[in-house]
């Protein structure tokens, strides 16, 4: 199974847990920045990440190559989604962008796989979070990086 894990990242962060992933699952781990559409399409299954800044915006780097994940065909993709945030600071956004990314895969046709329970968390309000579940893994690296080794694992266990 080939297996592209492609993210976005400022701090850094986001992009040390997208190449943590990338080695547990044996796939490579690409910047949104230098990705192309068939980057998105030539894969068994792709997984997104970013992470959420202010008040639930999308990464820029992930508002400025948005175009590119428009423009695959995502039609029956399988498709995983983690995000990063801060739920202590921005409890009313957590993990918002990983919300933004599914909703343009789902739009474009993917099958989005990899929701988690929401249980472990203290958040007011997520975008990602969908019937009482988030959308894909959800990793606060600021006050829960301690848990995020474990819920990886689980995570990826779910997926293949």
């Amino acid at each position: 199974m080939s297996i592209t894990v492609i993210y976005g990242s400022d701090s850094g962060a986001t992009k040390q847990v997208a190449s943590r992933i990338a080695k547990k699952i044996q796939g490579k781990a690409l910047d949104i920045k230098e990705a192309t559409t068939a980057d998105f399409e030539g894969c068994d299954l792709l997984i997104l990440g970013a992470p959420t800044y202010g008040n639930g915006d999308l990464q820029s780097d992930w508002e400025a190559n948005l175009d590119t994940l428009k423009s695959a065909d995502l039609t029956n993709r399988k498709v995983a989604l983690f995000g990063t945030g801060d739920q202590v600071n921005y409890p009313e956004s957590f993990v918002d962008a990983m919300g933004i990314l599914y909703d343009h895969v789902v739009a474009q046709g993917a099958v989005v796989v990899g929701f988690t329970d929401t249980d472990g968390y203290d958040y007011s309000a997520s975008a990602a979070e969908r019937d009482g579940r988030f959308v894909g893994l959800a990793l606060d690296q600021d006050s829960q990086s301690s848990k995020s080794d474990k819920r990886i694992t689980a995570w990826i266990g779910g997926l293949t």
